[in-house]
């Protein structure tokens, strides 16, 4: 554990990381490959929390057009929630004792958010799963990563993705696409690479928060990061 660069991280993941290929809303099979993915680091002493987003279930306001946003927004957070459930039900299925907070209050399905609770559970060893984003329209998960990063002092906030770090523009549609290794916020910023929104970024900045994003469908990458090895891009000062 002494020996971890990164031994305290927030992992931020996109809803539609757990949806299936064929359709489904939540798959069974990834959100079990999620739990020992997890459980990985959590045997090396890691102490973790996660954010995930809904856009699995919903997506939000900002991309609806029948939904008025600040309703849209509410709808994306309790898909947030639904997430949390299920990553906690396949962890704890797992033998990984994990806590649901929720930034809007749910008594009776898991915790309302608690700084100190907070803290103490990540003391205890236990995955903490931050749920319903900031609990205010507007705000997007990424956000809400960012600030939960800086609550909970961490040493770095991985953001795990379908591709293996930050490209200088789509390596999809474009093959000579550039990887970078490494970047300062001012760059992601100033050249809108869309790593993570530009409030989250300029909080993580503000707090010296490095970002390190990574291909989380690779098996065995989320180890490879916390152990310090050249995976994806890093997000610096």
């Amino acid at each position: 554990m002494s020996d971890l660069p990164y031994q305290r991280i927030l992992l931020k993941l996109s809803g539609e990381i757990l949806a299936g290929e064929n359709g489904s809303v939540i798959d069974p099979a990834m959100v079990a490959y999620f739990a020992q993915e997890i459980k990985s680091i959590v045997d090396e002493g890691v102490k973790i929390c996660l954010v995930i987003g809904g856009g699995n279930i919903f997506r939000g306001g900002s991309n609806t057009k029948t939904t008025e946003r600040v309703t849209g927004d509410y709808m994306g957070m309790l898909a947030t929630v639904i997430n949390a459930l299920a990553i906690q039900n396949a962890l704890e299925q797992a033998h990984i004792s994990a806590r649901v907070q929720t930034a809007i209050p749910m008594i009776q399905i898991a915790e309302s958010f608690s700084h100190r609770q907070a803290l103490y559970h990540l003391d205890k060893g236990r995955v903490l799963i931050f749920a319903a984003g900031t609990g205010n329209p507007f705000f997007t998960t990424d956000s809400a990563a960012a600030l939960r990063a800086a609550e909970m002092k961490v040493d770095v906030l991985l953001k795990g993705t379908k591709v293996d770090g930050v490209y200088d523009k789509d390596p999809i549609k474009y093959p000579d696409a550039i990887r970078y290794t490494e970047l300062s916020y001012d760059v992601a910023i100033q050249n809108n690479l869309k790593v993570m929104d530009l409030s989250a970024i300029t909080l993580c900045r503000e707090n010296h928060i490095p970002i390190l994003v990574f291909n989380f469908k690779e098996p065995g990458n989320l180890l490879r990061v916390v152990k310090g090895e050249p995976v994806g891009t890093r997000i610096g000062g």
